[in-house]
C-alpha cells in the first residue's frame, strides 16, 4: 500500500506568562543558591572512596584484590557479592529527573490523596490525549514501514529527550550494526522534536531508517481490552499507584504497538549482538527455578510477535483487568509471566505457536551480576575470564545483552572490559559515543 508522504511538523510552544516566568526564575534562583552552598559542603567533606548510596558505607577498592581460584575462571558469570556503585552526582540527577516527571505521584500519599493529585494533573498529561501531531500517528507509521524494512523494531521513551543518553544511543547503534536494513520507531512525545532529531542525526546521516513519533494513545488502545482502562484512567477513577505512571504506560504501549503492527519491541538498555530475523512469536526467560530448571519468570524487555497475535490480546486483557500501580513489575514482566503460565497449565500454549527462549538469549547476566562486564581486568586470570565471556556471548545463541540500566547506568565502561569489547565489535559509530 502506498501512503502519501506527510510533512513532519514541529509544534510551537506558547509563551509563558510574565508572572509564571517570574515565579519559575525565583524557584530556579533559590535552587541554584541551595545547590552551590551544599555542593561545596559535599565536595569539601567527601573522602577519596566510593560511597554505596544504598547502605551509606565507604567502600575500599582494595578489598577486591584477592586471588581468584583457578576453578572460578570459567567466565565472569560467576557469583560475586560486590555491587555496582553510583556516584553522588548521578543520584542527584536521578532525583531531579523524578521531580521533573509529572507522572510521579507524591511520596507516602494515601490512595485518596493520590487520586486527588492525579485528577489535578490530568489536564497536563498530553500523552493521554490526541492532538494535531499525534493524530497523524497511524499514517506516519504506515508511511515509515513502507520503506522496505527487513525487520520493524519499536522502542518507547516517555522521559524528557534530554535524558536520552549514550546508553540509549548504544542500543540503537548496535541494533543497526546487525540490522542495517531494519526500521526503528521510537514511540515518544519528547523525541518527536527538534532536540530528538539532533540526537538521532548521527544515525540518520548514515542512512539508517529511524523515526521518533508521538503516539496517539486513544488510537493505540481503540478496539482492544485496554480501551476501557484508558477511559477509566482519564476519568480520574483509576488509582495510578505510587509507581510512576510512565512505567506502566510504557508497558501498555509496547503491547499495543505489537498487536496493531507486529514486529519486535526492545527496551533502551540493550546491546544487540545478532540478527533477530530467525525469531518469531518469541519472548525470553529471565530466571529459572533452581530445582526444576524450568522458567519461573519471563521479561517484556524484548518481545517478537506477529500482528494481531492472540497472546497480545490476552496480555492487553490482563493489563486492563488486573492493573496495579503499586507493585513493581506487576503490569510488565510479571504480567507476561502470569498469562503464559496459565496457558501452559491449561495445555493451550501449543495453539499459540509461542517460543520461550532461554536465559542466554537476552538475559545472560542478571541485575546482580551485570556490573562485572563493566570492569577492567586487572590480572591475568581476569583477562582470561573476559575472553571466555566474550566467546560465550558471541558464540552461543545470545541475541542481546540486557544491561539493567537502573543498576548499571552510572557505571563507567572501563577499557578492556567485556562491555568495551562488545561495543567495539557490535556498533557502527562507537567512537562518537
Amino acid at each position: 500500500m502506498t501512503v502519501k508522504r506527510m510533512s513532519h511538523k514541529v509544534l510551537d510552544h506558547s509563551q509563558l506568562s510574565r508572572s509564571a516566568k517570574s515565579s519559575l526564575l525565583s524557584t530556579i534562583s533559590f535552587a541554584a543558591i541551595f545547590f552551590i552552598i551544599y555542593a561545596d559542603i559535599f565536595v569539601s567533606n567527601l573522602p577519596m572512596h566510593t560511597i554505596d548510596l544504598r547502605s551509606h558505607e565507604v567502600l575500599d577498592h582494595n578489598h577486591d584484590q584477592t586471588q581468584v581460584p583457578q576453578e572460578q575462571i570459567e567466565s565472569t558469570f560467576i557469583t560475586d557479592q560486590s555491587t555496582p556503585q553510583l556516584s553522588i552526582q548521578a543520584k542527584i540527577e536521578e532525583l531531579e529527573d523524578e521531580i521533573r516527571d509529572p507522572l510521579v505521584p507524591p511520596e507516602n500519599a494515601t490512595r485518596e490523596e493520590r487520586l486527588v493529585w492525579f485528577r489535578r494533573k490530568l489536564p497536563e498529561l498530553e500523552i493521554l490525549k490526541s492532538n494535531n501531531l499525534s493524530q497523524q500517528f497511524h499514517g506516519r507509521v504506515l508511511e515509515f514501514l513502507n520503506n522496505g524494512c527487513s525487520l520493524q523494531f519499536y522502542m518507547v521513551w516517555l522521559s524528557p529527550a534530554k535524558s536520552f543518553g549514550e546508553r540509549e544511543f548504544l542500543t540503537m547503534d548496535t541494533l543497526f550494526k546487525s540490522h542495517p536494513q531494519g526500521c526503528l520507531m521510537i514511540i515518544s512525545n519528547s523525541m518527536d522534536s527538534a532536540r530528538g532529531y539532533r540526537i538521532l542525526k548521527p544515525l540518520l546521516d548514515r542512512g539508517f531508517k529511524i523515526l521518533a513519533i508521538a503516539p496517539d494513545f486513544p488510537f493505540l488502545v481503540k478496539n482492544t481490552p485496554a480501551e476501557s482502562w484508558l477511559e477509566e484512567l482519564k476519568s480520574g477513577r483509576t488509582d495510578p499507584g505510587y509507581i510512576p505512571l510512565s512505567q506502566n504506560l510504557s508497558n501498555l504501549i509496547r503491547l499495543a504497538m505489537l498487536y496493531k503492527y507486529g514486529g519486535i519491541y526492545l527496551d533502551t538498555d540493550l546491546i544487540i549482538l545478532k540478527d533477530f530475523s530467525g525469531l518469531r512469536n518469541a519472548i525470553g526467560a529471565e530466571s529459572l527455578d533452581s530445582e526444576s530448571k524450568i522458567w519461573n519468570r519471563l521479561n517484556n524487555a524484548v518481545m517478537i510477535f506477529d500482528i494481531n497475535h492472540p497472546i497480545l490480546l490476552d496480555f492487553l486483557e490482563e493489563f486492563a483487568t488486573t492493573f496495579n500501580g503499586n507493585k513493581w513489575g506487576h503490569n510488565g514482566p510479571y504480567l507476561v509471566s502470569r498469562v503464559i503460565a496459565r496457558l501452559e497449565r491449561s495445555g493451550r500454549s501449543l495453539d499459540y505457536n509461542l517460543t520461550i527462549l532461554p536465559l542466554k538469549a537476552f538475559y545472560p547476566l542478571d541485575w546482580i551480576r551485570i556490573h562485572r562486564i563493566f570492569r577492567k581486568p586487572e590480572r591475568e586470570l581476569e583477562s582470561r575470564a573476559v575472553e571466555i565471556t566474550l566467546n560465550e556471548l558471541n558464540a552461543r545463541e545470545t541475541y542481546a545483552v540486557h544491561l539493567w540500566n537502573k543498576r548499571s547506568r552510572q557505571l563507567a565502561i572501563e577499557e578492556g572490559s567485556v562491555m568495551a569489547r562488545l561495543i567495539s565489535e557490535h556498533c557502527v559509530i562507537c567512537q562518537d559515543l
